[in-house]
């Protein structure tokens, strides 16, 4: 029994001492293959296949194994069944999956964690696990940047562009569509003052929440998908309020739509940067930056072409009106559905499948990416030569799972729950060292960009619109102590003031009140028929034995000690009327905005061409600079041409800026948490957004030293700061 156990022991040593032997030779010789493949990427960089002269002829592409790290090894037996039973001599990919044991490959050194296996505190030190994945996606990064130059950019990447751009066009005409249907929909749905101005902040809190809650999903369950579900929930909420009635249903859907519009810009430039290599990131990512653009020009041309017409409506009696701005809301829905027609012939991105360890799902992607640029250049012939890409040591987490007794309400709001904490931890990552100065940098540039551009943006057509009410004003026709017996109006009424008139046996049919203030008059036995008085009111008024038929004229206009004697209401009109028609300030200010979105057409052009040789630091801090310096001369603006001027000077200097930074912080973030990063950074964007509406809106017709001063200092002040954030434009996408 000695001797066996003797003789036992002395094959399991001699078989170790052939396995170290064979290992050692097996080193040696990837040594030499990874030489010559490191050759080959420096000279060309670009892959190819090599052959080893030793072994029989085979294809592969293998990075260099790391004796110092363990859980690194090789899949010799398995193969994935999505990419198997291609032919060596067409070089076509004989997929396997990396790192991952087969059934044959039963023993592992101590202490080494096959990918995708778990993995316990009591086999390696949690620390040490996460420092192995950072070395990994540094890896893979420099190997990723290399696969997209063999993949070049061509047909897929301009289709990926435009169906994105699509999206993005979405988020663009969101933000304009509200402040374009505010004075509209408030006048239709007979919005009280103290109600007035809830449209335009809620729904940007809506996109607040969207940006942060839809930009962290997609770094957990895919770019695509997340955009997806954003672009469905904004078309489908956005339709949907063009039909309600009350002004509460408006809010909830204008609401849940911009929730879903909010994942747009963080979700867009993630995707296209991941498709992107590093010499075309800048540029592309850019030529991107201009749908937006393109949205507001979009909204602004409809919103000129659609909501002045109010003859462009229909009415089911007297309580369901659709008037031209619920045109307008239906129109600006359009480009959200078809970017989610396009995004369903789209593949996810490859980057994030590698990133969360799927390996041959992202390799075919690839290959389509490969297969589809060759195809239009007229190379179908050329193969893709990658068959193995490194993957990230995959990590678990601990996930507190519910009860199975617990009913669906309590499991949805606990996963819920869930997904927003594990958001909230990958944001907090986001603030770690060494990201942690850098990142404080971005929210300082977001906000203080945010901020001075979006209260302009919404001060700037105030203030025309204050101009145009003084000069309208200025011009109002004022009657005193008239007394007219016995007369039939029936023509338009507009911008007069009635004092102290005697209104006797007259006859006011098909006709319109425009901003007409009757004041202490009094109407004796006359009749209203079909009459609409918007912005019309009667103070300390007396009507005796009048006869009101189909008007629209009610307790709302009759104000301040007006009676009624003897009088008689039939078919009143219910809601607020619109009917300006020929409405000139409504023309002149969707016109003034189309021209300030037509003035970004240079700046957008400009940052693309210069994006990658001077810069985007450089772009970044002096747009804000000069744009800030823009603002100051609006001091000096006291016509409105000379507003309108200033107005086109600002936009056009300021867009470099937004491109650049959209550029920055696609590249500042790893991929795990790109999406998070730059939903956290759009959703302060929001919240900029609503401080401005609201600080910049109240000092409308009371001062314009404040606003200028303050949008001047903000944008020079965080120009400064974002010159000091680090130079993104040789990063590889970690």
């Amino acid at each position: 029994m000695e001797d066996t156990y003797n003789n036992r022991t002395s094959l399991v040593k001699g078989a170790k001492d052939m396995a170290k032997e064979a290992k050692r030779h097996a080193a040696k010789k990837a040594s030499k293959v990874v030489d010559r493949a490191t050759d080959e990427y420096t000279t060309h960089r670009n892959y190819s296949r090599f052959q080893d002269e030793e072994d029989e002829d085979e294809d592969f592409y293998k990075n260099q194994p790391r004796q110092d790290r363990e859980g690194y090894h090789d899949n010799e037996e398995g193969s994935s069944d999505a990419t198997e039973g291609h032919d060596d001599e067409d070089e076509i990919y004989e997929g396997e999956y990396q790192g991952i044991p087969t059934a044959g490959d039963k023993k592992q050194k101590e202490g080494q964690v096959a990918l995708g296996q778990p993995m316990s505190d009591a086999t390696r030190d949690r620390t040490e696990l996460e420092q192995e994945r950072q070395a990994d996606e540094e890896e893979l990064a420099q190997q990723y940047e290399l696969i997209m130059q063999e993949c070049g950019h061509g047909r897929f990447q301009w289709q990926l562009f435009l169906v994105l751009g699509l999206a993005l066009m979405s988020d663009g005409v969101e933000v304009f569509v509200v402040g374009f249907v505010l004075p509209s929909a408030e006048t239709d749905m007979c919005v009280p003052d103290s109600s007035s101005g809830w449209l335009g902040s809620i729904v940007y809190l809506g996109m607040m929440v969207g940006a942060f809650f839809w930009g962290g999903m997609s770094d957990k369950i895919g770019r695509r998908q997340c955009l997806l579900i954003c672009m469905s929930t904004n078309g489908f909420f956005a339709f949907l309020s063009s039909f309600v009635q009350g002004y509460g249903l408006f809010l909830l859907c204008r609401v849940v739509a911009g929730f879903g519009i909010g994942g747009a810009v963080p979700i867009v430039f993630s995707f296209f940067a991941e498709v992107l290599s590093r010499e075309k990131r800048g540029e592309h990512l850019s030529w991107l930056c201009m749908f937006w653009m393109i949205g507001e020009i979009y909204a602004s041309a409809m919103a000129w072409a659609i909501i002045p017409h109010y003859g462009w409506s229909f009415s089911m009696g007297s309580a369901y009106q659709f008037h031209s701005w619920r045109v307008f809301v239906v129109v600006c829905a359009l480009p959200c559905v078809c970017a989610v027609v396009g995004l369903t012939f789209l593949p996810e991105s490859p980057r994030f499948y590698l990133e969360v360890g799927k390996h041959d799902e992202a390799w075919m992607i690839l290959k389509q990416i490969h297969d589809t640029n060759m195809r239009a250049r007229g190379q179908p012939e050329k193969v893709f030569t990658v068959n193995r890409i490194k993957i990230p040591r995959q990590m678990d987490e601990l996930v507190e799972m519910e009860s199975e007794s617990g009913n669906p309400v309590s499991k949805a709001f606990f996963r819920i729950k869930a997904e927003i904490h594990g958001i909230y931890q990958n944001l907090m990552k986001c603030f770690n060292y060494p990201m942690q100065e850098n990142m404080l940098r971005l929210t300082v540039v977001w906000l203080t960009l945010s901020f001075g551009y979006y209260g302009l943006s919404v001060w700037f057509p105030d203030v025309i619109k204050h101009l145009q009410a003084d000069e309208y004003a200025s011009k109002v026709k004022i009657h005193n102590n008239e007394r007219i017996e016995g007369f039939t109006f029936n023509f338009t009424l507009e911008n007069q003031i009635h004092k102290n008139g005697l209104f006797i046996n007259d006859h006011f049919i098909h006709m319109k009140l425009k901003s007409v203030s009757f004041v202490d008059s009094t109407f004796r036995n006359c009749y209203f028929d079909d009459v609409t008085s918007v912005g019309s009111f009667f103070r300390n008024c007396t009507f005796i034995d009048v006869f009101f038929f189909n008007t629209d004229i009610d307790e709302s206009k009759l104000i301040d000690g007006t009676e009624v004697i003897n009088s008689t209401f039939t078919h009143n009109k219910t809601g607020c009327q619109m009917t300006f028609d020929d409405d000139y300030s409504a023309y002149w200010v969707y016109f003034i905005n189309f021209l300030g979105t037509l003035a970004v057409l240079p700046g957008n052009i400009v940052s693309a061409l210069l994006m990658d040789k001077i810069g985007r630091l450089s772009m970044l801090g002096g747009s804000m600079v000069l744009s800030g310096i823009s603002c100051f001369f609006l001091w000096f603006g006291t016509s409105e041409s000379m507003m309108i001027f200033m107005l086109c000077l600002y936009n056009g200097l300021s867009i470099s800026a937004w491109n650049s930074l959209d550029v920055v912080t696609t590249e500042s973030f790893p991929t795990a948490r790109r999406g998070t990063g730059f939903g956290f950074c759009n959703a302060l964007c929001k919240l900029a957004a609503v401080l401005g509406n609201l600080i910049f809106g109240s000092l409308v017709g009371i001062t314009k030293a404040i606003p200028i001063l303050m949008a001047s200092s903000v944008l020079v002040g965080g120009g400064l700061v974002g010159l000091r954030l680090p130079d993104t434009r040789a990063n590889v996408l970690m």
